[in-house]
């Protein structure tokens, strides 16, 4: 997979790529990332990226001519399965959503930044629009960094145990069991005996349970999905 993330800000993004999973994934050769400095298509001598809104009205707005040379240039270099921009009116990150987008080739990423990017960039250039909650950032980086975790740690190879990422919460719209670890017993605290059982069937049957009650406890709207 290749991932190219447009922004105003690359450095805001290179530290997650630089630890963890993520590293881990791009040291295998399992995922390419690249950062795109939108700058370096300002036509001005500013560098200037963002200008005044037509109407009048607070805040700026990202200029379409730089974001359609970064665009059209990348688009001329190779065929993206997703033109992605992270916006907080977009549909909202899901554990699907995650899955879909993780069996793609190429993805682009456009991050926004002010009031947002000129609508004629989004009317004829982005297939997909995500946020990833009812909130507002400074700038759409922080959000492409989580989308990118969420799609990345799911390709085969990544994780150490592939069917890990097979019980995390969401998937099939159940939210996660308990989980414990040694030791069995602390400060009278003791690991449901269960779990201690050695009996497979019966501690899958005990953690789908678990898996449900919690799901009608903490997010019955799962439920109706």
């Amino acid at each position: 997979m290749r991932i190219d993330i447009i922004t105003v800000l690359p450095e805001l993004l290179e530290s997650p790529f630089e630890a963890s999973i993520l590293k881990r994934a791009i040291e295998k050769g399992l995922v390419e990332v690249h950062f795109h400095n939108l700058r370096d298509y300002s036509s001005n001598k500013y560098k200037q990226i963002d200008d005044y809104q037509f109407g009048g009205g607070a805040g700026m707005v990202m200029m379409i001519e730089p974001i359609d040379k970064c665009i059209s240039q990348l688009k001329a270099e190779r065929e993206y399965d997703e033109i992605i921009y992270m916006t907080p009116d977009g549909s909202t990150l899901n554990q699907n959503r995650a899955n879909e987008l993780s069996l793609k080739g190429n993805l682009m990423i456009l991050c926004g930044h002010y009031k947002g990017v000129d609508q004629r960039v989004r009317d004829h250039f982005i297939t997909k629009e995500i946020s990833v909650g009812d909130f507002v950032l400074s700038g759409g980086e922080l959000a492409a960094a989580v989308l990118c975790d969420s799609i990345i740690r799911l390709i085969p190879g990544v994780l150490n145990n592939e069917t890990s990422a097979l019980t995390d919460s969401f998937q099939d719209n159940l939210l996660a069991p308990p989980i414990y670890t040694r030791p069995s017993e602390y400060k009278g605290w003791k690991v449901p005996e269960i779990l201690l059982s050695g009996n497979t069937p019966k501690i899958e049957a005990w953690r789908e349970s678990e898996a449900l009650k919690r799901t009608q406890e903490r997010r019955p709207d799962l439920l109706n999905q």
